[in-house]
């Protein structure tokens, strides 16, 4: 099935590793030149670089910390340069910093909120404003099924997530009259390398709670994305999908 992605350009936040170097490799794969924005992980990002240049892609790692909002418009305005236009943004920069409320510090709310939230706030609103201009765009953001139902130990974690969802409802409403799509991916337990350094009997959980008795891998999360970036999906917005085997259901 051709998508028609070929020769469009996305930025991938927090796409060294796990879900958001599979979606941008994903997306590679289906023609698009891909600007990976991540704070750290260096030696990853160039590896996902690689692996959309071996796609036959354009790759581009900017290594910038999305808590910073003046540099998200930095950041569009040189992919523009660089690859010659923007169509797609996909968040997925996010961080965790778990405890029980009556022990979680400010420290600990403020990182998590800044980076999840703020982060998707800063890179929504600077390609909001070119998508509105040229009446065009596809926007996904990553949340959790977290968001939705909340979970033991992560106030802030929840919150951020949730946050996500409300945010891209109304940017949704804001941008529809303008042909942009904004839309969300709320995955469950994947299995990232994040989440196999996790103690074993969270990761049985979490099977035990899916329906169909398996944990999601990062390619099942971008298949989902790279669907929501394409023009099959062209009548979908504000639409929250979880990939999680049903363990939300």
């Amino acid at each position: 099935m051709d998508l028609g992605l070929d020769g469009r350009v996305a930025i991938v936040t927090g796409g060294a590793a796990g879900i958001g170097s599979a979606i941008a490799v994903a997306l590679a794969e289906e023609g698009c030149d891909v600007a990976v924005v991540d704070s750290g992980n260096v030696e990853q990002a160039k590896v996902t670089v690689r692996a959309v240049e071996d796609a036959g892609r354009r790759g581009l790692f900017l290594q910038r910390d999305v808590r910073d909002h003046d540099r998200a418009a930095e950041v569009v305005q040189h992919v523009l340069a660089q690859l010659g236009r923007l169509d797609i943004l996909v968040c997925n920069a996010g961080i965790t910093q778990d405890g029980v409320i009556w022990k979680m510090t400010e420290q600990q709310w403020d990182a998590v909120l800044d980076v999840n939230l703020k982060g998707y706030f800063n890179y929504n609103k600077a390609a909001a404003a070119l998508f509105k201009d040229q009446k065009r765009g596809k926007i996904v953001n990553i949340s959790s099924i977290n968001g939705l139902r909340g979970k033991f130990a992560q106030t802030n974690y929840s919150a951020s997530k949730g946050g996500i969802i409300a945010m891209s409802k109304a940017l949704a409403q804001e941008l529809g009259k303008f042909n942009v799509n904004v839309n969300v991916v709320a995955p469950g337990m994947v299995m990232t390398d994040m989440a196999r350094q996790l103690a074993p009997e969270f990761l049985t959980k979490a099977t035990d709670e899916s329906a169909l008795g398996r944990l999601a891998t990062p390619a099942d999360c971008a298949n989902v994305v790279v669907f929501l970036c394409s023009e099959r999906s062209r009548h979908i917005t504000g639409e929250v999908i979880t990939v999680d085997g049903g363990q939300y259901m």
